[in-house]
């Protein structure tokens, strides 16, 4: 357990007074690009309740296609509203207990050592600027950065231009690390994954009409029936949750 004295909130005391004496588990399933708040805001939970939090990442598609092949999780954070309604459609949601938690931006990102220069708008020379090089980013048939990738780039007029050179990972995380490793000489990547990781540097944003906006909605997984589980979920939405979103790059909504 972590001990932050600090952190004594009106809510956080309600919420630890809620929970059972006995010490219980809470399994999260969430985007990968979430990994390091998600792992700061589950040390402050642990640090006021009796819970233990244990969060399973990856891509947000692979994640819900594992909850609806039954696995454990208890609460879902998708890096899109896309793989949210497909578990919904399939009623694995606790109903009334999804929201929209958090937003992020989208950026192309080099290798730190990189000196490329290039400005992100109509006619962007991605093509020319790659040459023979790859560019990494998440599935974009499936993965919610790719598709938020592929879609700004089709708005830019560059996607089939540099189609064939695009390295496709499982999720956006795997992406960061071929950049980071020099693997490949550009990335896209969301902004709160560029500043976790100082291997790699931003080049510049995509502006957001390029795209649909980037949202993280939050639920239970049905049937949803741990007090932990919804203490958890009202905490990550709560105002003591929101200056470890915004450290980390993520606008609580």
């Amino acid at each position: 357990m972590f001990r932050v004295a600090a952190f004594v909130t009106l809510l956080a005391l309600s919420m630890a007074a809620a929970m059972p004496a006995a010490a219980t588990e809470v399994t999260v399933f969430a985007a990968a690009s979430l990994r390091e708040a998600m792992d700061a805001q589950a040390k402050k939970f642990e640090s006021v309740t009796e819970s233990r939090v244990i969060v399973a990442y990856g891509g947000s598609n692979a994640l819900a296609r594992q909850i609806e092949a039954g696995a454990p999780a208890e609460v879902f954070v998708s890096a899109d509203e896309d793989w949210m309604d497909y578990l919904d459609r399939r009623r694995l949601l606790v109903p009334g207990t999804r929201s929209n938690l958090l937003s992020n931006e989208l950026v192309l990102i080099a290798p730190a050592s990189s000196s490329a220069v290039l400005r992100i708008a109509p006619g962007i020379g991605l093509a020319a600027a790659l040459g023979n090089e790859k560019l990494a980013m998440a599935n974009p048939d499936s993965v919610p950065a790719g598709k938020y990738g592929k879609s700004a780039l089709e708005s830019l007029g560059a996607w089939k231009s540099i189609e064939k050179q695009v390295v496709r990972t499982d999720n956006v995380r795997a992406a960061l690390a071929l950049v980071a490793r020099g693997e490949a000489a550009f990335g896209i990547v969301y902004k709160t994954d560029a500043l976790a990781e100082k291997n790699v540097r931003i080049v510049d944003a995509f502006p957001t009409a390029t795209h649909a906006p980037i949202v993280y909605p939050a639920a239970l997984v049905a049937p949803g029936r741990s007090p932990a589980a919804k203490a958890l979920l009202d905490f990550l939405r709560s105002r003591a949750a929101r200056p470890i979103w915004e450290k980390y790059g993520f606008a609580p909504l």
